[in-house]
């Protein structure tokens, strides 16, 4: 049986192309049946985030045509030309398809390295998979090992605790103030993506109230909406700004939102309890001379790209780190693959010389049957039975012997744990 991985993602195709062979979840189900019946593989799962689609499979026996003709299925049901396809999938086998696979799982082959996320998207797409009745045997054990080792990767590496987005940098920039944000509020002003990004990383982090503050209020309606916070216009940001602890900026304004006046005025009514201001905006959203305040911690975007780029870096120390655990754990992988092949060995012939003990004990039964002597009878069982049971490694060492194949005559003397014959 081949393992096999065929994808696309964030580095071989453009959006443009990875949007085209997305699958929504409402049709994955059908889709695996129906990739099921027409691609050579016994076994089928299918990851699809907004960065990558990559299809897992299981081949009995031509991994090629497998792989062509799983490349030829995904073409066909998004409605793309296969030349257009192929020049940016790519093709796992075996040993490096369970490497890719482990990585993936890790965040090792994440636009943002290390990033959580990926290995939940992996189980969710394993779990339909079983459910659509598409992943079994193989793909259980391979799916538990990557799933293991991405975990051992959580565990013994850093490879995802330094965050790499400015968003993220920002919300891990207040921890370093308020040591729990259960009992903070938060005002950000804009209603773009870095600050969706920032009200999402503060709402999972327990904020206890954000308010979104926007030149346009629908705009802030629609961003509150989605982590139960308040919306405000500009023109009330200076009496949010007396309740807030964390203040994070992102516009396109050409000039400060905020000024040292506004901010300093609501410091008073704070009773000087400390503010931290995160400014993510070119240009600048708040006054550079807010950070002249006693009790204000004020950050710009170019303090958080140094932090990112130092994050990166250990992030990338950490990784070649998870890079190692993944090479032990195939050769962990290969070594119970073997160990399976010992215990089909052992099987097959545990079964071969329980059919030659029953032919032998059916011969002794018939002739104790007939009154022949019981001693006689079981002399020839035992004798029979020994014949049997040496014959074939006999036949085979004798012809070992012939042809010179000394290193296989010393494997039997170990395996028959025989002395050797010089002793």
């Amino acid at each position: 049986m081949k393992l096999l991985v065929i994808g696309i993602n964030h580095n071989s195709a453009p959006v443009s192309v990875r949007e085209r062979v997305a699958f929504v979840p409402e049709q994955m189900s059908q889709a695996l049946n129906d990739a099921l019946g027409c691609t050579g593989v016994s076994e089928l799962a299918i990851l699809s985030t907004c960065n990558r689609t990559e299809l897992y499979g299981i081949a009995e026996s031509d991994g090629d045509a497998a792989a062509a003709s799983m490349l030829d299925w995904l073409a066909s049901y998004h409605h793309i030309g296969r030349d257009e396809l192929s020049a940016c999938i790519y093709d796992h086998r075996r040993e490096d398809a369970l490497r890719h696979m482990m990585g993936v799982a890790s965040g090792l082959d994440s636009m943002v390295l290390g990033e959580p996320q990926i290995l939940g998207q992996m189980k969710s797409a394993y779990a339909v998979a079983v459910d659509a009745g598409t992943a079994n045997g193989v793909l259980h054990r391979i799916f538990a090992h990557v799933f293991t080792v991405a975990k051992r990767v959580r565990t013994d590496t850093a490879v995802g605790e330094n965050p790499v987005s400015v968003a993220y940098a920002a919300v891990n920039l207040t921890q370093h103030v308020f040591s729990s944000l259960s009992s903070c509020t938060a005002l950000l002003i804009g209603a773009g993506e870095t600050i969706e990004l920032v009200a999402r990383h503060l709402h999972d982090k327990g904020i206890k109230r954000l308010i979104i503050a926007n030149r346009t209020l629908e705009r802030a309606r629609e961003l509150a909406q989605k982590f139960d916070a308040e919306a405000v216009m500009l023109a009330d940001i200076p009496q949010s700004l007396v309740g807030a602890d964390i203040v994070v900026a992102s516009t396109a304004s050409q000039l400060p939102i905020l000024g040292k006046g506004a901010v300093e005025g609501a410091l008073k009514k704070r009773k000087h309890r400390p503010m931290v201001m995160v400014d993510i905006a070119v240009p600048r959203d708040i006054e550079p001379q807010v950070a002249e305040l006693a009790d204000v911690y004020l950050y710009t975007v170019d303090d958080l790209r140094e932090i990112v780029e130092v994050n990166k870096r250990a992030r990338q120390g950490e990784a070649a780190k998870a890079g190692d655990i993944i090479e032990l754990a195939l050769r962990e992988w290969e070594s119970q693959l073997r160990a399976l092949d010992a215990v089909d060995t052992v099987r097959d012939y545990r079964a071969k010389a329980e059919q030659l003990r029953d032919i032998e004990l059916e011969r002794a039964l018939r002739n104790l049957a007939k009154g022949d002597d019981a001693e006689q009878v079981l002399e020839q069982l035992a004798r029979g039975l020994t014949n049997k049971l040496i014959h074939s490694p006999t036949t085979q060492i004798k012809e070992a012997g012939a042809k010179g194949r000394v290193d296989l005559i010393h494997w039997a003397r170990e395996l028959f744990q025989l002395k050797d014959s010089d002793s």
